[in-house]
């Protein structure tokens, strides 16, 4: 197999022709500066203090310290895990299954079908990889949907509290433009015959949906190329610094 995902604990990372390929959101992570996670680090972790105040006061500082580091990971964790679940249920329920919903995700789940009911999309790919063999990246798209307009579009549903942020449209350029996906028999298809015109972005909530349009034309990959050649460079910082230089005279006699 030609392309491989590959689950490795909390993560995955991509075999292409047996050697790594770079991860479309790895990319966007290391090549896009991202001063709103400053801001969410902080309050996670004041807000975590906040909220344990009375069984952090029973443990030394030591302690204390650790558990606070740990606040924001913890949140991102269960975060990351909710969003996994979301996506789950969201692709069996595009198929028409049937699922059983956890209680703590039937908001979310009402909203995803509420998009269903509204917007009436069909599925023409779900969940499958993709890769470009000639940038040497990989990933792994949410789906490619007919819409009631006629329209064939790249869709990706988030499920952060914050929303749905720009550089989403770098991550459905990039998969959109890839040279090849995975069909159900793991065989590779050409990206460019599905005829995608067009991408979408999903916000799924507890308490509803928000539909958005992201620009993912050949300017906007052209941009993702860009960024992921800055988070390339800055895997080769430290070969830009030489070693500490010595005096070039000779110290007095």
């Amino acid at each position: 197999m030609a392309l491989q995902r590959i689950n490795n604990g909390k993560g995955h990372w991509y075999k292409l022709d047996g050697d790594k390929a770079d991860g479309v959101t790895t990319l966007l992570k290391d090549g896009i500066p991202k001063p709103a996670l400053i801001n969410w680090s902080a309050n996670s972790t004041a807000e975590y203090a906040v909220n344990h105040w009375a069984e952090l006061s029973q443990l030394g500082p030591a302690d204390q310290l650790k558990r606070l580091q740990q606040a924001r990971f913890t949140d991102r964790d269960r975060a990351a895990r909710r969003g996994t679940e979301v996506h789950n249920l969201a692709e069996a329920l595009m198929h028409g299954d049937e699922v059983e919903v956890p209680d703590e995700l039937a908001g979310h789940v009402e909203a995803y079908c509420r998009f269903l009911d509204e917007w009436n999309p069909q599925p023409v790919i779900t969940e499958c990889s993709v890769a470009n063999r000639k940038w040497n990246y990989a990933g792994t798209l949410d789906m490619v949907i007919d819409l009631a307009d006629g329209r064939r579009v790249i869709a990706d549903i988030k499920t952060s509290r914050s929303g749905i942020y720009g550089e989403t449209a770098f991550q459905l350029a990039a998969y959109r433009f890839a040279e090849f996906y995975l069909d159900a028999d793991r065989a590779e298809q050409r990206m460019a015959e599905l005829g995608i015109v067009g991408g979408l972005g999903i916000w799924v909530r507890g308490d509803g949906y928000d539909v958005y349009e992201l620009e993912c034309g050949e300017r906007t990959f052209r941009d993702f190329l860009h960024v992921a050649y800055v988070a390339r460079s800055t895997r080769s910082l430290d070969a830009l610094k030489s070693e500490a230089l010595t005096s070039p005279r000779e110290p007095a006699a």
